[in-house]
């Protein structure tokens, strides 16, 4: 059903703000350039307004912390049919941007600055050519869609297809207007389907049910094998995908720029920094009092809540130390912290490391050193 969005000003009696009109999509547009973060926090602009030579132009572009690109349109007045079949058409057009044609629409963008320099100062990562667009996404922002658009929508995502929406609501209150911003679909199914959909040469496969994960944030790899837990932070694009992990999950782990490092089962969902606790021989203490890195942790939270750390509790069934990390050509590999990844080359990676960590099948032992 059509999405729904009320406010309240708090009050003896509240009262119910009026809605007003949703700006010109031009207007729009304009405060989405100067403030990216109203559609998301995680994304860098790269173009606009550029030409398809489809019979129109997309109206934004944005490059997510893995490479893949993400199409924003800017719906009022089509029709719902129309929404979502010219933000497909132009999807065609987007798939097939190569590396220089994607420099040459951040060039125009961004009136000559280098497109490889910026990611890199954004995400604090390089930019890989091989990497760059290797699959993509589709978020159409609008006031408002009917049924039959939204269970096309969700029919799509279901499908792994990409597609999203964005629902801005305007209020008045007064002389001003406030802008609100909800999500059609949870993005973590989106971006897993992005994860997902990584171009591997034409091939695909079933997913083999085997997660791999990047291993992230500020924890040391040495605290998480002693401990059993994986974590990401540093924003929700990191740290959303930790909720595709359930209870008996087997993951791969990673270390960026090392290798594959350990391979276990997850026995709890994510949890924020601030709840999770472990044993220690003082007895279950909150894993903050035990990180080397926990003051760090905490500043970073304070100064932007959004990029708080989350945690999910492991049990090892294999693990080495960063300097034994395995690495060799073919594994697979992908910034995103969780993916389920529907490749050959990510099923040759998995049938490879359990060659190297022999206990991936074993009843794990490593965890929780300091258990009772």
């Amino acid at each position: 059903m059509p999405i729904s969005l009320s406010i309240w000003k708090v009050g003896s009696p509240p009262h119910v703000l009026p809605t007003a009109l949703l700006f010109r999509e031009q207007q729009l547009e304009d405060m989405i350039v100067a403030a990216p973060e109203i559609l998301s926090g995680e994304w860098m602009l790269i173009g606009r307004q550029e030409q398809t030579g489809l019979s129109g132009r997309i109206d934004l572009l944005a490059i997510a912390p893995d490479a893949s690109l993400v199409l924003i349109e800017l719906k009022r007045n089509k029709t719902p049919r129309e929404i979502v079949a010219q933000s497909i058409d132009y999807a065609s057009w987007v798939e097939q941007l190569t590396p220089d044609k994607i420099v040459q629409i951040y060039d125009r963008f961004s009136n000559g600055r280098s497109l490889s320099e910026d990611f890199n100062q954004r995400f604090n990562a390089e930019l890989d050519e091989e990497s760059l667009n290797e699959s993509h996404q589709i978020i159409i922002v609008a006031a408002e869609l009917d049924n039959s658009t939204e269970r096309i929508i969700s029919y799509l995502n279901a499908r792994e297809i990409a597609i999203n929406v964005i629902f801005f609501h305007v209020f008045q209150l007064g002389s001003e207007q406030l802008l609100s911003r909800v999500w059609m679909i949870d993005p973590v199914e989106t971006q897993a389907n992005v994860s997902a959909a990584v171009k591997t040469k034409g091939e695909k496969e079933p997913w083999n049910g085997e997660f791999y994960v990047s291993f992230g944030g500020d924890c040391t790899w040495e605290e998480a094998r002693k401990y059993g837990l994986i974590s990401a932070g540093g924003g929700s694009w990191y740290s959303q995908t930790l909720k595709m992990l359930s209870p008996g999950d087997r993951i791969w782990v990673k270390l960026a720029g090392s290798g594959f490092v350990g391979v276990g089962k997850v026995v709890e969902a994510v949890q924020s920094v601030n709840d999770f606790k472990v044993q220690t021989p003082q007895g279950e203490m909150p894993i903050l009092g035990v990180l080397s890195n926990a003051e760090k942790i905490k500043e970073a939270e304070n100064s932007a809540p959004l990029k708080m750390e989350y945690l999910v509790r492991v049990e090892w069934l294999d693990t080495v130390p960063e300097n034994q990390a395995v690495k060799e050509v073919g594994f697979f590999g992908n910034q995103n912290t969780v993916c389920q990844p529907a490749s050959p080359k990510w099923r040759h990676t998995v049938d490879r490391l359990k060659t190297i960590f022999k206990k991936w099948d074993s009843a794990g032992s490593l965890s929780w050193p300091f258990s009772k």
